[in-house]
């Protein structure tokens, strides 16, 4: 594991803007940045990046945090991931935490095998370019193939030259050991001790993981050899796990997710070949049959897949065995074909652009209804063949995990293939399993209560007063992240009595640290957040506002570093919660109101302490209603209730005078 040190110098040299920077243009506004949203499509600019706080807010999205975060969302990197993505950037040694020499030497052993494998990857690229039979073997093949330079040069495509053992003896040179040339599988090495090269006289195509390391290759023969195979990947190893590997996901991330779908192909020239002509949201099962690994992998991205099929009926009959495995995952699945005779690859070489997304968005089939035309035609004037395509269908349904989808397909299948619904139900409760049989009875008779039930009419009462309650506790944490640590002073008013018994107000003024202020008031009260988000939040901040009281209030870079710092140990549901408190206070910024729109914005920084108060005194006065109301349920008609009610009435004076405050402190404020 990476140590905390290691993580602790990465989020203290990471810049957000440097790092966002990479993927997204950014404009100076005011102390931030702004741009377009990287994960939304949109005119106006609705991102923006905050260097004083190290953190970014996604205001189409919702989405934010710090520069992990972002590489987390963007590029889909795990936390770890990112760490070692950050590192590279800032040149940043890893340190790893303690662990056993198993542990070490397998880690080690690892990373050697990803350094092997990206030294071939860039030597298979430079035979490619700069020897004679690169040229004019390899890099004519992808050319006839209809791949640009720069297509070749982004997918990092290359040759290994027909010599016996060429890249061995070029790794060794280089000082990388043979045990890891043999472990990739780049290597063989026979009984006598000579070394030959897996992949000669073939081009190439490097397989890189959602993160864009090299795990390993595919490799095409040029030649008519009917004995050798066609393609040939690289063998399973430590770091290549054909069945966990999608090619092109590194380059397809961004626009799967952006798009809501993944195209899914055959082969390696398919992917490229639809890159190239825009379709950039598409990857390959890297010459294995698809997995459920395979299918997880684009689950992180999408819950959409369209399958793209030869347009060849023995091709499609068995391709559609995956669309079963896809829909038992949960995935929404699709199903595109092709003309007779074309494939993903010809089909985008030969079509324009805009037809071709159109033809993608437009022929998308259902897989019932791509089933049912695929097999109906032969099935047509055979009920036993029938009956099998009807029963193919509702074996599909069965691998569907949601009930509703489930229900939907059913009545899909009886429009089609015009039988009832009873009977595909009753077939689905017999080629289903029991738990899905009973589920699916369960959902019925819940539905067939429903509507029978008669809604009983209930206060909304309380369920407003808790809508209002979680929104002002929200205001109190937007009040301690934002305004914390400043010095205010704050007025307090207590009810006295003059010599003759009368009762007067009397006005006190005193200087406080607002989370000070905020802290005394809940302390005094025992007052505890009701939402556990913000309560647990109230405490990381109150915790890190203590922590820092000894040290001496800095420069701007030193509070951004503070805030920085409180932002990244934040757990991640807290971390998001406070960016979006952060960044919302940003959002007029953003949109220029002031300076373009002339539109004036009263800021809460120019009342503080008012502010504070009143959603002290908010909090309070809905607490105490909330209390009010358990104690007028405790009222029995058989028991003596004068104490309760003697509450009551002193909780309701008390009511009474915070409702008084409250309107004198929102008179002053607004």
């Amino acid at each position: 594991m990476i140590s905390k040190n290691t993580i602790d110098t990465v989020f203290e040299t990471a810049r957000v803007e440097e790092v966002i920077g990479d993927f997204v243009t950014l404009k100076r506004s005011g102390t931030n940045y702004k741009g377009l949203s990287p994960f939304s499509n949109e005119k106006s600019p609705s991102f923006m990046v905050s260097p004083v706080k190290q953190i970014w807010k996604d205001f189409s999205s919702g989405k934010g945090g710090n520069a992990v975060a972002f590489l987390m969302e963007h590029e889909h990197f795990t936390y770890p991931e990112a760490i070692r993505y950050l590192a590279r950037k800032y040149n940043i040694e890893i340190e790893e935490t303690e662990q056993t020499d198993a542990q070490k030497e397998q880690a080690n052993e690892k990373e050697s095998m990803y350094l092997v494998s990206e030294f071939a990857a860039k030597y298979f690229q430079n035979v490619l370019h700069n020897t004679d039979e690169g040229r004019s073997i390899g890099y004519s093949y992808f050319k006839e193939r209809g791949f640009t330079g720069e297509t070749i040069k982004k997918w990092g495509l290359g040759y290994s030259p027909e010599e016996w053992d060429a890249f061995s003896k070029e790794g060794i040179s280089k000082a990388y050991k043979l045990e890891y040339l043999e472990k990739t599988g780049l290597t063989i090495v026979r009984e006598d001790g000579r070394m030959a090269d897996r992949f000669r006289g073939r081009v190439m195509f490097p397989i890189q993981s959602m993160s864009g390391r090299v795990l390993g290759f595919g490799g095409r023969i040029l030649g008519n050899d009917k004995k050798v195979a066609k393609y040939l990947n690289s063998p399973e190893s430590d770091i290549y796990h054909k069945s966990k590997v999608l090619y092109g996901i590194f380059h397809a991330k961004q626009a799967i997710a952006k798009k809501d779908n993944c195209y899914l192909v055959e082969g390696y020239t398919d992917v490229i070949q639809l890159h190239q002509a825009g379709i950039e949201n598409v990857v390959a099962s890297s010459g294995t049959a698809l997995t459920p690994d395979q299918i997880r992998l684009i689950s992180r991205l999408t819950k959409n897949i369209t399958v793209l099929f030869d347009g060849d009926a023995a091709g499609l009959r068995a391709s559609i065995r995956g669309i079963d495995l896809i829909l038992e995952e949960g995935m929404n699945v699709k199903v595109c074909s092709f003309p007779d005779g074309d494939d993903p690859d010809s089909f985008a070489k030969k079509t324009p652009h805009d037809e071709l997304v159109k033809y993608l968005e437009e022929s998308p089939k259902d897989f019932i209804q791509f089933k049912a035309s695929l097999l109906m035609d032969e099935a047509k004037a055979d009920p036993v063949k029938k009956a099998g395509l009807i029963r193919d269908m509702v074996g599909s349904i069965g691998k569907i995990p949601d009930r509703i989808q489930r229900e939907v397909y059913v009545q899909e299948v009886s429009r089609i293939m015009d039988i009832s619904e009873q009977i595909l139900v009753s077939e689905l409760a017999q080629v289903s399993s029991k738990e899905v049989a009973e589920a699916d009875k369960k959902f019925k008779d819940e539905r067939k209560a429903q509507a029978m039930q008669v809604v009983p009419d209930m206060p909304d009462a309380p369920q407003e007063r808790i809508n209002i309650l979680d929104r002002v506790e929200r205001r109190i944490i937007e009040i301690l992240l934002l305004y914390g640590d400043t010095e205010q002073d704050f007025e307090d008013v207590y009810i006295k009595y003059d010599e003759f018994g009368k009762e007067f107000e009397h006005t006190e003024r005193k200087s406080y640290k607002v989370y000070e202020r905020i802290y005394l008031n809940l302390q005094e009260d025992e007052i505890q957040f009701t939402n556990p988000i913000f309560q647990a939040l109230y405490k990381a901040i109150t915790d890190h506002y203590f922590a820092q009281q000894q040290v001496q209030a800095g420069t701007e870079t030193e509070t951004a570093t503070a805030t920085g710092n409180f932002l990244n140990n934040l757990p991640p549901e807290l971390q998001s919660v406070a960016t979006d408190i952060y960044m919302q206070d940003e959002k007029y910024n953003l949109h220029e109101w002031e300076e373009k729109q002339q539109i004036p914005v009263k800021h809460k920084s120019q009342s503080i302490s008012v502010y504070t108060n009143e959603h002290i005194i908010d909090l309070r006065w809905l607490l105490l209603g909330r209390l009010i109301q358990d104690l007028k349920m405790q009222v029995s008609p058989d028991a003596d209730n004068m104490e309760i009610l003697m509450a009551v009435n002193d909780y309701n004076g008390l009511v009474n005078y915070l409702s008084r405050k409250l309107s004198r402190l929102r008179s002053s404020f607004y």
